[in-house]
């Protein structure tokens, strides 16, 4: 539960966590203008949207970094700390890679309470040190917002990479938590989240997807995977489909979804990230015919998540063993749908249909 403070982080800020990314329409018009790099040792770089870049360094090894840092989405400072490490090290776990080391990146403000600041950072070397990654350093700017993160670095084998291109027809989707955290964390900063929306919230942002990889790398059939942040299900699924050239199939009402996230927007807690997710996605959307999905469901898949879910593409005939060896690892895997056909957009075929 988070502990009282005199002062509510969430109120310091315009949008929290995650939500508070800039929309994907604007950040993708931006990269899309970007020239073409071109060294060879960079297997994965920022044009294919995938959750980290991966560069050779050897034959058979491979360094995957990324960056991730927001504003607050809780209240607590040492939460706080705590889900910014578990997002920021999601990244690594999402191509299959092992974190190594990270740096710490902190804006914060002139006159604030520096015992706030220390919070934060002890709960982000907690879940650091629970990563086992070190912290070798960082850098701080004076901002009028707090904003804390990291980047990191890690080594993953080459061969073994699993980006957001692999999905294939015929495969099976699974998702390894439930989503709400968007909705929910906005309920908590209007002041109208229940108690246990918010502790099962927390409880699931500062779970490290550490677990779920290491099963993961060890199932074979898996041929792609992304973590499920800023841009919520729909965003994140269109990237995979899109770089996969395939469309995916979401049975809507098997999506796991948090205690209250529902509730909460029947209440109106709609963070603006999700507007925007909604706008950049929608137009590569379908639902099946005859399909009767509730509003309020259906507006729950474009939900920015923070220290989101992991979502797998693997083989049909693989789905089933790689669930209940997540379960038995105390994951609580669902398969939400599967890779139902080939995304032509010149067709006008949907990237995602929803049933």
């Amino acid at each position: 539960m988070e502990t009282s403070y005199p002062i509510r982080l969430t109120q310091q800020v315009k949008a929290g966590g995650c939500a508070s990314k800039l929309a994907p329409g604007s950040l993708r018009a931006v990269l899309e203008r970007l020239p073409a790099q071109h060294d060879q040792n960079l297997l994965v770089g920022f044009d294919t949207s995938d959750d980290a870049g991966i560069y050779l360094i050897a034959p058979d090894a491979a360094l995957v970094q990324t960056v991730d840092f927001f504003t607050p989405l809780v209240d607590d400072p040492f939460t706080f700390g705590q889900i910014a490490a578990a997002n920021a090290l999601s990244d690594v776990y999402a191509m299959g890679g092992r974190p190594l080391t990270s740096l710490a990146v902190v804006c914060f403000p002139q006159d604030g309470d520096m015992e706030i600041l220390e919070q934060i950072m002890r709960g982000g070397l907690n879940k650091m040190s629970e990563a086992e990654c070190a912290v070798a350093g960082g850098h701080t700017v004076r901002d009028a917002e707090i904003k804390f993160g990291y980047a990191v670095t890690g080594m993953i084998d080459p061969a073994r990479v699993f980006t957001n291109a692999g999905a294939i027809l015929g495969d099976d989707l699974i998702l390894t938590k439930a989503i709400g955290t968007g909705v929910i964390t906005t309920a908590l900063k209007q002041g109208r989240a229940e108690p246990l929306w918010v502790e099962n919230a927390i409880r699931s942002m500062t779970a490290l997807n550490r677990t779920a990889a290491e099963v993961i790398t060890q199932v074979r059939g898996v041929h792609g995977m992304t973590d499920i942040t800023g841009f919520g299900l729909m965003g994140h699924g269109r990237e995979m489909a899109m770089a996969s050239g395939v469309t995916l199939e979401i049975e809507v009402e098997t999506v796991p979804r948090m205690d209250g996230a529902l509730e909460a927007i029947r209440l109106g807690a709609i963070p603006a990230g999700l507007l925007a997710n909604r706008d950049f996605t929608e137009c590569v959307i379908a639902e099946a015919p005859g399909s009767h999905i509730p509003d309020e469901l259906r507006t729950l898949m474009f939900d920015p998540q923070t220290s989101g879910p992991l979502l797998i593409s693997v083989a049909a005939e693989s789905a089933e063993l790689l669930r209940k060896a997540l379960r038995d690892a105390g994951i609580a895997a669902e398969r939400i749908g599967r890779v139902a056909g080939v995304y032509r957009p010149e067709s006008g075929n949907p990237a995602i249909v929803l049933r």
